[in-house]
């Protein structure tokens, strides 16, 4: 029903509604608050940050917030200044200036959808945050104490137009009462002081030295957000350089990914992380070409077990019942005639096992001031990933003297810990060099192997940087060894021309034997990652 006039006419004019203020820069869901809160309760550097920020500036923890969602979310939107809340307008100040960096979007391919990245972005950030809110915090102090400065400017020229009004009025006071007083008097010689055209000049207010300080919140955001970007792709690289799987970093937990990122940082071998990392790309590149099953030349004919490689007139053998017999009792005895070939030989199935010299000698550095350690636990670590990509066990021992030795299982079936490949890595045990202490482990751990799992023709690659001697019954057994195991020994003399002599101990030892000067040189090895 229609309603009486009375009671419309009552009825105030529609207003538009007031425009929504937020206390957040970046556009954010409750998923991204909560991926926030969780982080920041994983992180102790991000709790003291925000104490020591929120002791000096109102609102710091929101812009924190707002730094950690802006590195952290696929798509990243910053509010229009004019949909923030007043009070938060410096904090929208910064975010904006740090988004608008050159070097943003390359630090986002890092920190986009990682937590813990976006959380070491906002901590490598901290430095110039704190000089930003110094910025804005000191354009307002200014401000404030120009408008003071105004307002007591405009209080002394009234309280001069008011004496000044006073002296054209006829005198109607008694005489003592006509003087004006002494601060009338300062306060009307106060325009004659100002110059010419000073009161013209704009009133400065906090959003004028807030922009005025601007250029300043730029420069130190773009600094800021380029050291950040350096600092993810650095730790990224050197996530890589080791071996870190990324999905195991994901789920990885904060306080572990930060232990394990900065004892990365500190690592013996830090130093040396681009030449691992060139390593293992030169192994996987290498895996590409890889002889898995070629027979090479062909030379001529032998006796074997090698199906592959049976020649015809022997595979006629099966298709006769009478015959049948034979060839089985030959291929059990090994006397089956073969294909023999000249070549690269078949990669092993056995564990390989890296026996890495750790003597004094091998902290010499080479060219580039890359040390023999280094380049030998690069080629060793490469190995291992060479193993684990095949599904085989990786052994790494480390010697020196004859009582010196380490040994560090890698099982094939198994996840390989980062842990204990620094572990082994960081390793070094000083003192001499004996060949048949670490040999010695490798043989008895392929004789374990074939006990339990019947394999055979397992890889043991030697480098050392010195030559010594073995005893003549010792060298006896690791032949007999050989012959019944099928295993393969490569050697790699580093920086030890003499080591890879025709006539050395090493050659000896060895199948197939080089010799390393370069030590920045990681292709000296390549073709290690065809054979093995």
């Amino acid at each position: 029903m229609p309603q009486p006039a009375a009671q419309t006419a009552t009825h105030p004019a529609a207003h538009p509604a007031t425009p929504e203020r937020h206390s957040a820069a970046v556009v954010a869901d409750r998923f991204d608050r909560i991926t926030w809160r969780d982080t920041y309760e994983q992180s102790a550097g991000l709790r003291e940050l925000a104490a020591e920020l929120t002791a000096r500036h109102d609102h710091a923890d929101d812009l924190l917030t707002d730094v950690f969602l802006a590195a952290y979310k696929l798509r990243p939107r910053v509010r229009e200044r004019a949909e923030m809340e007043p009070s938060r307008l410096v904090n929208h100040q910064i975010v904006d200036a740090l988004a608008g960096a050159p070097d943003f979007a390359e630090l986002r391919r890092w920190t986009a959808g990682d937590p813990y990245a976006a959380a070491m972005t906002v901590l490598a950030q901290a430095a110039a945050l704190r000089r930003m809110l110094e910025r804005t915090r000191e354009a307002d102090e200014r401000a404030e104490r120009a408008q003071r400065a105004q307002r007591a400017a405009e209080d002394a020229r009234t309280e001069t137009e008011t004496e000044t009004e006073g002296q054209t009025q006829p005198r109607t006071q008694p005489a003592q009462n006509t003087e004006p007083t002494e601060a009338a008097g300062a306060a009307r010689q106060a325009p004659q002081a100002t110059p010419a055209g000073a009161q013209a000049a704009p009133s400065v207010t906090v959003a004028s030295a807030r922009a005025a300080a601007g250029p300043g919140i730029r420069a130190a955001a773009r600094g800021a957000v380029a050291q950040a970007a350096q600092a993810a792709r650095e730790e990224a690289a050197l996530m890589r350089a080791w071996g870190v799987d990324p999905g195991e970093l994901e789920r990885m937990p904060f306080d572990q990914r930060a232990r394990l990122a900065e004892r990365l940082r500190t690592s013996r071998l830090a130093r040396w992380a681009e030449l691992i990392g060139r390593f293992r790309q030169m192994a996987e590149g290498e895996r590409a070409h890889k002889i898995e099953n070629a027979t090479g030349e062909l030379v001529g004919v032998t006796l074997g077990d090698d199906l592959s490689r049976v020649i015809p007139s022997e595979l006629a053998n099966l298709g006769l019942p009478e015959t049948r017999a034979v060839f089985a009792a030959r291929y059990a005895a090994g006397e089956l005639m073969l294909y023999d070939s000249q070549g690269e030989q078949a990669t092993g199935r056995g564990a390989v096992i890296a026996c890495v010299d750790t003597s004094h000698s091998m902290y010499e550095a080479g060219p580039g001031g890359v040390t023999r350690e280094a380049w030998a636990k690069a080629c060793a670590l490469a190995l291992l990933d060479q193993a684990r990509h095949a599904g085989r066990d990786f052994v790494g021992i480390l010697f020196s003297a004859a009582d010196k030795i380490q040994i560090f299982r890698f099982p094939g079936g198994r996840p390989t810990g980062i842990a204990q490949v620094l572990d082994f890595a960081e390793s070094f045990l000083g003192g001499g060099t004996s060949y048949q202490a670490p040999l010695t482990a490798a043989r008895e751990l392929l004789a374990e192997e074939f006990d339990d799992a019947a394999r055979r023709r397992g890889d043991i690659v030697m480098l050392t940087d010195d030559e010594c001697g073995v005893t003549e019954e010792w060298m006896r057994d690791w032949k007999d060894a050989k012959r019944l195991l099928g295993f393969r020994v490569f050697g790699v003399a580093i920086g030890a021309p003499a080591a890879a002599e025709a006539d050395s101990v090493l050659d000896a030892l060895c199948d197939n034997l080089r010799s390393v000067e370069d030590f920045t040189d990681v292709h000296a090895a390549a073709d290690l990652f065809r054979l093995i």
